[in-house]
């Protein structure tokens, strides 16, 4: 009897034990659909935000779930007490601090370099240009058949024909923090007889270092020096929020130059009010003048250099190669990222407008359209949080000519957007869990490249 007792004490305490594991792993799964839901469109699915990192904020559980409750604003983190219970934001809370005890997966070879990639169009393989990078942004070919890159950190690169990688001093000093730093480069369409090189980078205020907004320098390379740096355009005003600088670059066919400045996170102002430059798209001569046909260079209380306005935060910048004309892929919130096309003077509706609600759920807006402003010709629900932006041009691969490339940082591979006129009527994801895809852009011997981050590292397609 008393052997009996012994055995259902024993077997008491197995299923408590089993119970006990069962309840763990079913918390850890509560935890995880929160954190998919709510946390990838920012911090991606492999977790490396939290995975070895060190906290701004404090690393318990009480402070990990304050972070949540409350937000950080300036660091573009909204408060989710309205859109999750106090237990949901402990389950995420505890399944944010399990990451921490992660090793980070940074392994991102999809193929090797001898294996033959089979997309719908067009068949490829892939050839690493260069790697050991961090978070490489901008990409630009020199005449020479050199590659200047722009890493986020502010580092400008020159990788040579021969595959030397040497940095470039004198550069414009940028506030590295959250999505701003060393964002885009363009050369002046004249480049061989002017030798202009475009800068984009979230510059610094002069009163306080703490605050930035987004810049245009141009400046002229000599060896692996900047000189003849000049600043053409700073937005304001200058906040201390980290998001949503924009910025790419692009020249047109009339030698203007375009360029994206996001809304810096503040969204019920900045994007409709014509007195700041934030939400924007801009127009601009070479020299930073702004064109007498500017839609608002009549208006005394809007800024003269704007084109558009109603943008959230565009990421690509690009233009078509038989209209001329200026498209745009721009971030959404949680849902709703749109392809923009550019026209004079129209308003774009954010976010008075748009196809996406909160990040912790709750809706900000109930119209997707309205009198006077414009719809995008595409929208993504979920965000796929597009960046860069390139038509395919040239014949190097005549399936996919015309066609819009733009990267996926949320999903980590290369969108193929096909287009009949102004209208997307199909869509393929190419080099899926490739890594975050940062840019896409064409050599001027019309070949693609691609900018992967973290590991950073460009790729060159090459078509079979």
């Amino acid at each position: 009897m008393k052997q009996i007792s012994y055995i259902l004490i024993a077997l008491f305490a197995i299923n408590i034990s089993c119970s006990s594991k069962k309840k763990k792993e079913q918390l850890k799964d509560e935890g995880q659909v929160l954190y998919n839901n709510y946390c990838v469109g920012c911090h991606n699915e492999n977790k490396s935000p939290f995975t070895q990192r060190q906290w701004l904020f404090g690393s318990s559980k009480d402070e990990i779930s304050n972070s949540i409750k409350h937000g950080r604003v300036s660091y573009g983190m909204p408060a989710f007490s309205q859109g999750l219970s106090d237990e949901q934001i402990e389950l995420l809370s505890s399944y944010v601090l399990s990451l921490s005890l992660q090793k980070n997966n940074t392994n991102t070879d999809i193929a090797s370099e001898s294996e033959l990639i089979k997309s719908e169009e067009q068949n490829f393989k892939i050839e690493t240009i260069v790697d050991g990078l961090d978070i490489p942004w901008g990409l630009e070919f020199l005449p020479d058949g050199s590659l200047l890159i722009s890493e986020r950190n502010g580092d400008l690169l020159i990788l040579t024909p021969e595959g030397q990688l040497t940095k470039v001093g004198n550069v414009p000093k940028v506030l590295a923090k959250g999505q701003g730093g060393l964002l885009d480069l363009e050369l002046h369409p004249d480049y061989n007889n002017n030798g202009w090189i475009y800068l984009a980078y979230s510059r610094p205020s002069d009163a306080d270092d703490k605050k930035a907004n987004t810049a245009i320098m141009r400046a002229r390379l000599q060896g692996q020096q900047l000189i003849d740096n000049e600043v053409i355009f700073k937005a304001t005003p200058e906040t201390d929020k980290r998001h949503h600088y924009g910025c790419k670059l692009e020249f047109d066919k009339d030698g203007y130059l375009y360029f994206s400045v996001g809304d810096r996170g503040n969204r019920d102002r900045n994007p409709q009010s014509l007195d700041n430059d934030c939400g924007k798209i801009h127009r601009i001569h070479d020299d930073g003048t702004v064109p007498v046909d500017n839609p608002f260079i009549s208006n005394k209380n809007a800024r003269a250099s704007i084109y558009s306005y109603g943008h959230r935060n565009p990421q690509g910048v690009c233009m078509h190669p038989e209209t001329g004309q200026i498209w745009t892929d721009e971030h959404g919130p949680k849902g709703g990222d749109e392809i923009n096309r550019i026209e004079a003077g129209k308003n774009y509706g954010w976010p008075v407008i748009s196809f996406g609600i909160n990040y912790n759920g709750t809706t900000f807006t109930n119209d997707t359209a309205k009198v006077g402003m414009e719809q995008p010709l595409h929208y993504w629900v979920p965000s796929i949080a597009p960046c860069g932006m390139t038509f395919v041009k040239g014949d190097r691969y005549p399936n996919w000519k015309n066609n819009i490339l733009t990267g996926s940082l949320r999903f980590k591979y290369l969108h193929r957007v096909v287009l009949d006129g102004d209208k997307v009527i199909h869509e393929e994801k190419l080099l899926e869990d490739i890594g975050r895809v940062r840019n896409v852009e064409m050599s001027p011997d019309g070949y693609i490249y691609v900018a992967v981050e973290k590991p950073g590292k460009i790729l060159k397609l090459i078509p079979q």
